[in-house]
């Protein structure tokens, strides 16, 4: 049997056409498929998700402290008001909103879960793509077929995250761990840390860690500014008990986003302005 035969029999005859695919039951993904039912009903869609869960980076990441880097009113959906006292929210919270969002909207059913996506391509004669998945265990081979291709996969590797090579880590009696492959079984109380970077995950471990460990160490290539606020916003939770809860939302998102705007236009025009600010604060 000539190999391309061979390949097109592993491949399931489940073959569907969607006038929208969209890969990846993540924040954007559940976003998308709302979007999709309330400004494009007559469209049919379906979400393709490699794992079996909804939530994407905020189910897949366990190490301590996750949370938000953003507060909550911007991250957040503009039809599903942010109801916590926190606005900037630990994960568990976050992965309860979006499942909650897929909940209320009927998206739950749209999902495929287990199909893991790993080929398109584009016909202009037809003017579709044709998206191949494996799906489940098996790696059963599936075809969908689509007009538009929604692509909310996000930006990491799920299969691992960067892990360069240390000279001696081999030898290295003590254990080293990337965040995003975090398991309960790791034990850091009483021991001397090392956190390498000083990024978004880094600011969420070291607090979180310093609580157990002798002593936490923040290894970082270039000094990064940091600044503290506070957790929850406290004219946001007055807003909430005064107004309509959408209402309140809305209000403090496009504060949020325009002051946003407005301090990003600032370090970019006036750093030394900027960099006197967050030092003086």
């Amino acid at each position: 049997m000539p190999a391309e035969a061979a390949v097109a029999n592993k491949v399931s005859n489940e073959s569907s056409h969607f006038d929208v695919l969209i890969v990846g039951a993540g924040l954007s993904g559940i976003g998308a498929g709302y979007h999709l039912q309330k400004n494009c009903p007559g469209k049919s869609y379906a979400i393709l998700e490699g794992r079996e869960a909804i939530g994407g980076t905020w189910d897949l990441f366990r190490y301590p402290g996750i949370r938000s880097d953003s507060d909550m009113y911007t991250l957040g959906y503009s039809f599903k008001p942010w109801t916590q006292p926190k606005a900037i929210a630990d994960g568990p919270h976050i992965l309860d909103y979006v499942r909650e969002t897929a909940r209320e909207n009927g998206i739950e059913q749209k999902i495929r879960f287990s199909h893991q996506v790993k080929s398109a391509s584009w016909s202009s004669k037809d003017s579709r793509w044709t998206v191949d998945a494996e799906r489940g265990p098996d790696k059963e081979r599936v075809q969908f077929t689509c007009g538009f291709l929604f692509m909310c996969s996000g930006y990491y590797s799920y299969e691992g995250g960067y892990a360069p090579e240390f000279p001696g880590a081999d030898t290295f009696k003590g254990r080293i761990a990337h965040p995003q492959k975090w398991t309960s079984d790791i034990d850091y109380a009483g021991k001397r840390v090392v956190v390498i970077g000083s990024g978004a995950t880094a600011v969420t471990l070291v607090p979180e860690m310093a609580k157990l460990a002798a002593h936490v160490t923040m290894l970082q290539r270039s000094p990064t500014y940091v600044v503290a606020r506070p957790a929850e916003d406290a004219l946001a939770n007055k807003l909430r008990e005064k107004l309509p809860a959408k209402l309140a939302y809305h209000m403090i998102r496009w504060r949020n986003v325009l002051w946003g705007m407005y301090f990003f236009q600032l370090c970019r025009r006036k750093p030394e302005r900027a960099k006197q600010l967050i030092l003086g604060g």
